[in-house]
């Protein structure tokens, strides 16, 4: 609660004190008696009891009228957010070469994909107000989830993304295409790309350099991941028995035509040799790419002054009946 007039509150030991001074002067006598003896005998009755406190409903209004002049309110506040979202695709690489384990997830070794996708949980948790969308490529490309609000919904599908979905390739060219396709007739001010792969473009009929020509025609960013150790990687294999054994093997990446994209459609091409550098790419694309908010806040305030005026008027009314008509005194 917020009172206008705290000031007001200065006046109550005033009340008090024309209170008792009233209180003082009502316990006079109306007739005097040379000796109290003449009256000794006589009892208290309950209308005298009830004459001799009815100054509590005057002190009672005074209060309650002196906090109405505070003028008690209510405060309402409300904050209204204006957002302008920006549309994000995700496209990621889910070609047979990302089964490379060379990251790590809680202290153990894990493949490239499974590191990508929590890292990109992380990413899709940190953002609000932003439609995210999810393409998987290999030798074709793959609407995983289309844009949407709805993020667990997208982490859902992020958790169907399998290596080995689609035939084997490295389609970098028809990934992108199929990422600009959900975002080239959005509304969005901002439109993103956040493409990750670990490999050369070897498949698919688009030109990865021909794909970021139209992302720049559209006015789209598209950031470049490449991912994996630079040498030799451990990839898991089955031995005669059915054991899994790993083979260390050279995963060449096209850094070059990534810069390429990125710089085309002003972005940045980033490198990620392990997890941590994964997950601080993610979180600097995630700084660099924030949806514009407008905040404009104010208060409403809501007056309460007659929750206690009109009790303050109604106990003086009451006194002044009261006085005047079953406790008045005579003279």
């Amino acid at each position: 609660m917020h009172f206008q007039n705290p000031w007001t509150f200065i006046l109550l030991p005033v009340v008090l004190a024309l209170a008792f001074y009233g209180r003082k002067r009502e316990h006079l006598p109306s007739f005097r008696f040379p000796s109290g003896e003449l009256v000794n005998g006589l009892g208290s009755t309950l209308r005298i009891k009830l004459s001799k406190s009815i100054v509590i409903l005057r002190v009672a209004a005074l209060i309650f009228i002196v906090i109405a002049l505070s003028r008690p309110q209510s405060m309402t506040k409300d904050t209204e957010i204006q957002t302008e979202g920006i549309d994000i695709v995700l496209a990621i690489d889910t070609s047979t070469s990302m089964r490379a384990e060379d990251f790590e997830l809680d202290g153990k070794r894990t493949n490239r994909l499974e590191a990508v996708k929590d890292v990109v949980k992380e990413f899709i948790r940190n953002r609000h107000d932003d439609r995210i969308g999810i393409v998987a490529f290999a030798a074709r490309a793959y609407t995983v989830s289309p844009l949407t609000l709805d993020y667990g919904w997208l982490m859902q599908n992020m958790d169907r993304v399998k290596i080995g979905m689609i035939e084997d390739g490295t389609a970098i060219g028809s990934g992108l295409s199929s990422a600009l396709n959900r975002l080239k007739d959005t509304k969005a001010k901002g439109k993103v790309v956040i493409l990750l792969t670990d490999g050369r473009n070897n498949a698919g009929m688009i030109s990865p350099l021909t794909a970021a020509e139209a992302a720049s025609a559209l006015n789209i960013k598209v950031y470049t991941i490449g991912a994996g150790t630079k040498g030799l990687a451990p990839y898991p294999a089955k031995d005669i028995f059915g054991n899994t054994v790993y083979q260390q093997v050279r995963i060449d990446i096209d850094d070059k035509t990534l810069e390429k994209i990125a710089e085309k459609t002003n972005a940045q091409y980033y490198r990620a040799t392990d997890t941590e550098s994964l997950r601080n790419i993610y979180r600097e694309i995630d700084k660099l790419e924030k949806t514009p908010i407008k905040e404009r806040g104010y208060v409403q305030y809501n007056e309460l002054f007659s929750l206690f005026l009109i009790p303050g008027l109604i106990l003086l009314l009451l006194e002044v009946i009261f006085k005047n008509t079953i406790l008045r005194r005579i003279p």
